[in-house]
């Protein structure tokens, strides 16, 4: 238990040392929001809209999901990293699109696992706060022109293990996928077979084990699939987020894709 707490207190102080200055320009065009699930699970979210909403047009959506150092309950610190990305002029004019933002509390996480292990079998009962970014999803599809055959999903670290878990449970929901240095179930691998996820891993990072995106990318080639794209970042760490991120193939591989309806 002392490690794991160990981990989890090093994943939180690595990330805050990373941690870009807020713009709060760039964080006005994240609208402040709270949902309330069927649970009575109050979660705080940001949400970006398109720039020049066209209602006769219909957009793709993304949830985001934040690691385990943006926790809390301000609706705010999710956005760390992320209002630099997709708030800037040159993401919100290439890819109109919505954003959802959701901001998981303290003590809890998207995915209920240890962060540690070598491997885990999926919770039988989802997470708390995915259930409820997953139904919060589910509402703002409903509630604006979105464009269901192009929903996105992607997280980093503990957002990483949420975007395995989610599209485990909901193989079909989602367009695209894309985990960043997270772990998954590998009994879940021939569930997503046939789903296109691009994915990354640092080659030595010390939080989260790096065989944890190896062997599921394995896992699902064994299964037939071959629309996983694994990148694996030769000498690098966890904090790999910021340089996948701002690669321009990342968004353009996401946007890209399309489910049949």
């Amino acid at each position: 238990m002392k490690n794991i707490v160990f981990a989890l207190a090093l994943i939180t102080a690595t990330c805050a040392s990373y941690a870009q200055q807020p713009d709060e320009q760039l964080r006005k065009q994240f609208a402040k929001c709270y949902f309330t699930d069927t649970c009575n699970t109050v979660l705080p979210y940001r949400l970006l809209s398109p720039l020049n909403v066209d209602s006769t047009k219909q957009y793709p959506v993304v949830l985001f999901l934040h690691g385990a150092g943006e926790r809390g309950n301000d609706n705010e610190t999710q956005l760390t990293y992320m209002d630099k990305i997709f708030g800037s002029n040159s993401f919100r004019q290439k890819y109109p699109c919505y954003v959802i933002l959701p901001q998981c509390a303290e003590n809890f996480r998207w995915c209920e696992t240890d962060w540690t292990l070598a491997s885990h079998t999926i919770p039988d009962t989802i997470s708390v706060y995915l259930n409820a970014a997953n139904q919060l999803l589910d509402s703002i599809v409903k509630a604006v022109n979105a464009d269901t055959s192009r929903l996105y999903i992607t997280g980093m670290s503990m957002g990483g293990f949420g975007t395995w878990d989610l599209i485990s449970r909901y193989p079909d929901k989602f367009a695209a996928a894309v985990p960043i240095c997270g772990g998954a179930d590998l009994n879940m691998a021939c569930r997503l077979k046939d789903m296109p996820i691009k994915t990354f891993h640092g080659s030595v990072d010390k939080l989260v084990k790096v065989t944890r995106t190896r062997n599921m990318t394995i896992a699902i080639h064994k299964c037939g699939g071959n629309k996983i794209d694994y990148t694996e970042l030769t000498g690098k760490g966890h904090l790999i987020w910021n340089q996948v991120y701002n690669t321009p193939s990342t968004f353009q591989w996401m946007f890209a894709q399309k489910k049949n309806k």
